[in-house]
């Protein structure tokens, strides 16, 4: 498995990217009242028939081209039977996909939440046109991250610009770190 669980989201946003999205949503609620993490991708990428999406999960079936093993949704979804939580994803062929996965909050297994500024910095990296959206809940507060907000500010400038991935990263984790201070 993966060390944390950025990692574990990651691989499935950069499946969201291979699959040509546009527009890709993450959404995690932290919630200690209901004693779980819920991750949540959705892409308007090129989907998935429903016949594929049955065996999406197995490491031997992936649309890649370039390497007949795709391991990241697999991992995931040994993470949620592994941490008492659940795994589904949902797709349409031309449409997009969302998969939703959550573990229990304190489970021994459950991995510690990982640096989601580094995670998102590399997804923009990756393809800097495409529109991200971070959503990042407690119980009580929220923290909302948009590409769109950025390069609107940008007027232009590249956000692969290494200074400004660089604030993207810190602006990020010091945004979820005040999200998660009334949790404590």
């Amino acid at each position: 498995m993966m060390e944390d669980l950025a990692m574990h989201m990651i691989e499935i946003i950069m499946n969201s990217i291979h699959a040509n999205s546009r527009n890709i949503s993450i959404r995690i609620l932290d919630s200690k009242l209901q004693n779980t993490i819920r991750m949540t991708i959705q892409d308007d990428g090129k989907g998935m028939s429903e016949e594929f999406v049955k065996k999406v999960t197995d490491p031997f079936t992936t649309s890649r081209t370039t390497r007949s093993v795709g391991m990241g949704l697999a991992f995931m979804k040994g993470l949620t039977e592994q941490c008492a939580g659940d795994f589904t994803i949902e797709s349409t062929l031309g449409v997009g996909t969302t998969l939703t996965a959550s573990v229990q909050k304190d489970h021994i297994d459950t991995p510690p939440m990982g640096n989601i500024g580094s995670m998102m910095m590399q997804c923009i990296q990756a393809d800097e046109n495409i529109d991200f959206v971070l959503e990042y809940k407690t119980d009580s507060n929220e923290f909302l991250f948009r590409t769109v907000d950025i390069r609107e500010q940008l007027e232009g400038v590249s956000m692969l610009e290494p200074s400004i991935l660089l604030w993207i990263r810190s602006y990020i984790n010091e945004g979820i770190e005040q999200a998660k201070e009334e949790m404590r």
